[in-house]
């Protein structure tokens, strides 16, 4: 389909689709922001872009660096991009979006999509020449999916409410946002180790890196806001396959005990036993759910599919009786904001991780070898050859060298970035 004329007889041709077109349309701020001037002559010349909504948006990915977040580059990358959001700040940001209202998407017309326009327009995510018309089309569908991926959202295209608090933070707050993590990461630019873990909480993201490059991504769920994910360094060292899952102390406080309370039948529902520390099993019966007498028994969950570790867990170094594991929840992955565990990690793709750690210092150990310890649901121990140095970080903004720059909420309020000390609901 190509780009019919426009009333100023001016013939638009489609870009081409090659990969650098579209890490140039992705990058944000790629070029001068769109000066106000300048969007009204747009506007004047009422620019039209014939569409019949036929541009397929499906294949639309996360542009992604094959840079780790924590390359000694990146900083440098922030500091690129902090110098595109200073003019977007000092030529008075990039406006709002008018909030309430339907939700909108590709094929509407609606006065908002003007609004729509200038502001993915001052930030990068559209090209100057799509115009400040109020239709929805396929240029304004693709420019929001990025936008999307580029705050951590899902980038199904729609304009609902959580998009357009998204695109609603100011400028100078995202400018703000680059200055703290900028500094954060200068700090954390030291040589990682030739293969290492990264986990960052806020983008509920893992990236496997080899040789400076990253080997693998993986989606993850992170730490409550009140059962926090620690940001600390470690090492991983040891793999359990098809594990025993024995329940935190504070889990049984603020959970397991609250169930039993719901369902006396819950332990057993869930493959849940008890054991004294003499290794002596109780029957639920014994305890008394109406305290806190539970706390001093050790609760065991078997190996099995309703295991709350899946069928592999990560062992790491740490005084917070935290790692890295499976689940058997998988639909969380899907979600845009995936805080919602006791402060362990759960890492989607886990066979892939584990086999490239096993590959890494263990080489005996390939993806059919694991497939099959896991397949058989006998408990194996595997203890590395060589530890994996493993960083739990807190990232809310970064670049990369295609200039692309990512933001994700300050889930956790570390960066208090309107200086309250109260959570920041970026």
């Amino acid at each position: 389909m190509n780009l019919l004329s426009g009333p100023d007889g001016l013939k638009l041709q489609r870009k081409s689709k090659t990969r650098r077109d579209f890490l140039r349309l992705c990058a944000i701020g790629c070029g001068l922001p769109l000066l106000a001037g300048t969007a009204a002559q747009a506007q004047n010349q009422q620019v039209e872009w014939v569409d019949n909504f036929d541009i397929a948006t499906d294949n639309i990915t996360e542009v992604k660096s094959s840079a780790p977040t924590l390359s000694p580059e990146t900083a440098d990358y922030i500091a690129a991009a902090m110098n595109r959001y200073q003019l977007i700040v000092q030529q008075g940001g990039w406006g709002t979006v008018s909030q309430g209202g339907k939700a909108l998407r590709i094929g509407m017309k609606d006065p908002r999509v003007v609004e729509l326009r200038h502001r993915l327009i001052m930030s990068g995510d559209l090209e100057q020449q799509a115009g400040l018309s109020d239709t929805f089309d396929s240029y304004v569908d693709a420019a929001l999916r990025r936008f999307q991926l580029r705050h951590g959202l899902i980038p199904d295209g729609v304009m609902g409410e959580g998009t357009v608090a998204a695109l609603n933070i100011p400028a100078h707050v995202r400018l703000r946002q680059l200055e703290t993590n900028m500094i954060r990461l200068r700090s954390m630019s030291g040589f990682k180790g030739d293969r290492y873990v990264m986990v960052n909480i806020p983008a509920a993201e893992i990236e496997a890196v080899e040789n400076g490059y990253v080997r693998s991504r993986h989606t993850a769920v992170v730490g409550k806001i009140d059962r926090q994910t620690p940001i600390l360094n470690s090492k991983i060292y040891e793999l359990n396959f098809n594990p025993y899952w024995t329940v935190p102390k504070s889990i049984i406080r603020k959970d397991l005990i609250p169930k039993m309370k719901e369902d006396p039948e819950y332990l057993a529902k869930n493959n849940i036993r008890i054991f004294d520390w003499s290794n002596n099993e109780l029957n639920w019966q014994q305890i008394d759910w109406n305290t806190d007498e539970a706390t001093q028994y050790r609760f065991t969950q078997d190996p099995g599919a309703e295991n709350s570790l899946g069928s592999v867990r990560i062992n790491f170094h740490n005084k917070h009786q935290v790692y890295l594991h499976d689940t058997p929840s998988k639909t969380l992955f899907g979600e845009a904001n995936r805080f919602h565990s006791s402060g362990c990690v759960r890492v989607q793709n886990v066979r892939e991780l584990v086999t490239w750690l096993l590959q890494s210092t263990t080489p005996d150990w390939n993806r059919s070898r694991v497939d099959g310890v896991i397949r058989t649901g006998d408990r194996e121990d595997v203890k590395l050859k060589r530890s994996i140095p493993l960083y739990l970080t807190y990232v809310t903004a970064w670049a990369n060298a295609d200039g692309v720059v990512h933001f994700r909420d300050d889930i956790y309020n570390r960066d208090d970035l309107y200086g309250t000390g109260e959570q920041a609901r970026l």
